[in-house]
């Protein structure tokens, strides 16, 4: 089974404007030569010309609970729909929501059917993430992203633990592996723990070649 592969651009240079159209067409290329799943998580206001751009799914790296009306400043779920998003991240360890607002916001989300992915930082939020039943669940320690030191390296055992889970609470709900995700190995040993693909950031964004780092990921 092929990986699932969610790159997260974030805000890096090469995640925003003309450049993130350039990785956009890099990797739908590498979704045509390998037969791959990709989504590319981008910021909201990338989200229209680059879902028109480029055939990849494309999500929103968070959606507020907000509605029409007084909300300057909100990311709107109709919002991002319109621009062409087919889901968003929730959750992330850099952009934190509690619990309550969480529960909301997917049931707002699944009413305008938009895929979810919430990432989770501990064990602790797993379980509880599993209940509202997402899509998808992250499971991303903190204290690895961004740094040089895999999760499949440092806590293989926590991937193992978030899978037991979330596919005793629902099968259905498919289970990334994020934090420091870099080379093929790591993606291997991801799908080996049970996982069912990885939430990559600056591994590919930050690459000098994105396009061979990812081909080579997929290896």
């Amino acid at each position: 089974m092929k990986p699932l592969i969610v790159i997260n651009v974030k805000t890096y240079p090469t995640g925003t404007g003309p450049k993130l159209l350039k990785l956009a067409k890099q990797m739908e290329t590498v979704k045509n030569e390998t037969g791959s799943k990709i989504i590319l998580s981008v910021p909201a206001t990338d989200i229209y010309p680059i879902s028109k751009a480029v055939n990849l799914p494309i999500y929103a790296q968070h959606t507020d609970l907000a509605t029409y009306g007084a909300n300057t400043g909100a990311i709107l779920p109709e919002s991002i729909k319109f621009a062409g998003a087919k889901g968003t991240i929730l959750n992330h360890a850099e952009k934190k929501i509690d619990h309550k607002t969480l529960k909301k916001t997917i049931t707002t989300l699944r009413l305008k059917n938009l895929k979810i992915i919430v990432c989770a930082d501990t064990l602790d939020e797993v379980k509880p993430i599993a209940r509202l039943r997402p899509d998808f669940i992250a499971i991303e320690p903190p204290e690895l992203i961004g740094g040089n030191h895999s999760v499949t390296k440092a806590r293989p055992e926590i991937i193992t633990e978030t899978v037991k889970i979330v596919k005793k609470i629902d099968p259905k709900i498919k289970v990334l592996v994020g934090a420091g995700i870099k080379t093929a190995y790591d993606v291997r040993k991801s799908m080996e723990l049970g996982a069912d693909g990885v939430l990559i950031a600056s591994g590919i964004t930050n690459a000098k070649d994105p396009k061979k780092v990812l081909i080579d990921m997929l290896s």
